[in-house]
């Protein structure tokens, strides 16, 4: 029986229990599948507590980053293995029972798609491998259509990096918080992308330049929408900015690798608006914190808390309370509670499962 199985009788018993300790929500975890994991997994998650219990899974290659439909009924997930055979799915999810099924699935015509975003009309991938990202219209019963737009993005020039950045490697793909643009991110071209999207259909306006060897990986937008940050990869920076609806204007840049790891990898906000966290890999592995002044944006440091190997991914509960950060190399998830203050507290306990590389929260 593999370590991450349980009955689903002893999941609704678990979930019983912890039914009159605090909220229940459910978690989606997604994977890398060479080291015997099935795919994409269901937990219930109580956030007063920390205990967790296995709903379901869905076998499925390589699901290295999953997102939700607004309404939580579908899983939109990427199947990255850098084969020309690379796709995007869309599954349906009962959040109460955590049942998955597969509706179908699409190429992306990109090796490696690592990142997927929707806004409820299309759903578009950044496809690392491929240099490019993937737009696919969703159809009403929410499968995706075959992809109806494509952008692909030649190296501009030498780079700092020759090894890491020999190509183009579009990393994340995030719509703005009115859903009216899509901003991409090239971690080869040290780029971020600006999409304007008029009849489900992008257009290309704006391009921004990073310093070169920055390595632009993740992007995310303040609560209230006036400020985005973003992650550099190679440089392990967080770069802020403000953002006034149709332009992003650079304010800060602020270290947040100061082992020189070179593999930051994941950034987000707390509900509040208060906290910003990312992570950082293969030198020092952890989570650098700081604190957000609101009227400005701009970012103090406010700590650093020590993870397990390989923290590609991790995710904040809605309600604030907890921080589950996905440790690759450790096979597990780590479950912190975050103080008033914003740092992070080891709450001992975890979820093994093997190579977990995305959460996502639904409440």
């Amino acid at each position: 029986m593999k370590k991450t199985a349980i009955t689903i009788m002893a999941a609704a018993l678990a979930i019983a229990a912890n039914a009159n300790n605090g909220s229940n929500i459910t978690m989606t975890v997604g994977t890398y599948t060479n080291n015997g994991s099935e795919g994409i997994y269901s937990y219930k998650l109580n956030t007063s507590n920390g205990e967790t219990s296995l709903l379901s899974s869905i076998a499925t290659a390589n699901p290295s980053f999953v997102t939700l439909s607004n309404d939580g009924s579908t899983i939109y997930t990427v199947n990255e293995s850098n084969k020309d055979t690379d796709s995007a799915a869309a599954i349906t999810y009962n959040k109460e029972s955590g049942k998955m099924s597969l509706i179908n699935r699409q190429l992306t015509n990109g090796k490696s798609p690592c990142y997927i975003s929707t806004n409820g009309k299309i759903a578009v991938t950044a496809n690392y491998g491929g240099g490019s990202l993937s737009v696919f219209p969703i159809n009403p019963d929410k499968s995706l259509a075959p992809m109806s737009q494509q952008f692909r993005f030649p190296l501009t020039g030498p780079a700092p990096d020759t090894i890491r950045q020999q190509s183009a490697h579009v990393h994340c793909t995030v719509f703005s918080p009115d859903g009216s643009l899509l901003f991409a991110t090239d971690l080869g071209n040290d780029k971020i992308y600006q999409f304007s999207i008029e009849n489900d259909t992008l257009r290309k306006t704006t391009e921004y330049n990073l310093p070169a060897g920055s390595g632009p990986r993740h992007l995310t937008f303040s609560p209230n929408g006036d400020f985005a940050y973003l992650i550099t990869e190679l440089s392990g920076e967080v770069v802020a900015f403000s953002f006034d609806g149709s332009r992003l204007s650079h304010i800060q840049t602020i270290v947040c690798d100061k082992a020189n790891g070179r593999g930051s990898a994941d950034i987000h906000i707390s509900p509040d608006g208060n906290f910003l966290y990312a992570s950082n890999r293969l030198k020092n592995d952890g989570i650098a914190i700081f604190k957000i002044d609101k009227s400005t944006g701009k970012l103090t440091e406010n700590g650093y808390q020590s993870t397990g190997i390989h923290p590609r991914n991790f995710a904040i509960t809605p309600d604030g309370k907890l921080l589950l950060c996905a440790c690759r190399d450790n096979n597990e998830i780590i479950i912190y509670t975050i103080d008033g203050d914003g740092t992070l507290k080891d709450t001992g306990k975890r979820i093994d499962i093997p190579s977990p590389v995305c959460i996502i929260f639904k409440e």
